[in-house]
């Protein structure tokens, strides 16, 4: 295993082990402007909310490598303390990344990336009319994290308005998030897409408390076949089937493969094993303890 200092590294490879490694992270596509009135446009991967009561988000853009100095949009916020942050999908990322071109200050990037400025209603700040979410924040601190190349710096945002395309709005007018199709930022030059080949869903133990990983037995922690993942799911139920339940399902479902593997236990452990993942990838968790339970029983 590689282990690094990035103290000791240095910029720019910690800035790219860091980038490289923490991922995908969103884009927070940040619309300013200055004292004078003029717009801004710029795409910031280090970016999240942070609170939903007050809604805050905060996202941090970084003194050049190169230089050390301070990107406009910093610059902006300290003279005009608000800000749009705008969400990026799939259809607008090139022109967002055309957006972060070191254009001088003067230059607007609404113009160079082709994006359409429509007025906030609460700031005074542009919000881009492509993007699919755009928020409507307030500044209320900026806290700066060095004074080298590659500092951060957090701006703080407090959300004051949200508004959402309604072609990415379910049944229900909540976001859906195949329709979104939002983008984020991995190492180097290399983004990625949120569509529906590369999600999936797990479903969140709000409520319920899973039996664990030290309740499962030992000839199932130790499966050949068994992973990680499907370990976790088995340790998400919150109550093991009894004896009596795994019995009937021993006879009514797996009955041909304890008759096909009579003479040969081992074979019959791997094949149930086999069974299970197959059951933990159609989320049939009950299902899947029933069938690994059925081989010592």
């Amino acid at each position: 295993m590689l282990t690094i200092d990035p103290i000791e590294l240095g910029n720019p490879k910690a800035h790219h082990y860091l980038l490289g490694a923490v991922g995908p992270r969103p884009i927070c596509f940040a619309s300013t402007i200055d004292s004078k009135g003029n717009r801004n446009l710029a795409p910031f991967s280090f970016f999240n909310v942070f609170s939903s009561n007050p809604p805050v988000a905060i996202f941090s853009p970084a003194r050049s490598g190169r230089t050390g100095k301070q990107k406009d949009t910093y610059n902006n916020v300290k003279q005009v303390s608000e800000v749009v942050i705008n969400l990026v999908n799939y259809n607008m990322v090139e022109q967002m990344s055309l957006s972060s071109s070191p254009y001088q200050p003067n230059v607007d990037e609404f113009i160079k990336s082709g994006f359409t400025p429509i007025a906030s209603e609460t700031i005074r700040p542009y919000r881009v009319k492509e993007s699919p979410v755009q928020m409507e924040c307030d500044v209320f601190n900026i806290m700066e994290l060095g004074e080298n190349g590659g500092a951060g710096n957090l701006i703080m945002c407090k959300i004051k308005k949200i508004h959402i395309q309604d072609d990415i709005l379910d049944n229900n007018n909540m976001i859906d998030q195949h329709k979104i199709d939002l983008v984020s930022r991995m190492g180097g030059n290399w983004y990625c897409r949120s569509d529906k080949n590369s999600m999936f869903e797990i479903t969140k133990p709000i409520t319920t408390c899973g039996i664990g990983f030290d309740n499962i037995p030992n000839e199932i922690l130790n499966s050949s076949i068994l992973s990680g993942n499907d370990l976790g799911k088995l340790g998400g139920i919150e109550q093991l089937p009894n004896e009596t339940e795994v019995n009937e399902y021993k006879l009514t479902d797996l009955s041909e493969l304890f008759i096909e593997y009579e003479d040969n236990q081992k074979q019959l452990e791997l094949v149930l094993h086999q069974k299970a993942k197959s059951m933990l990838n159609e989320d049939l968790l009950e299902e899947a303890w029933k069938t690994l339970l059925a081989f010592n029983n």
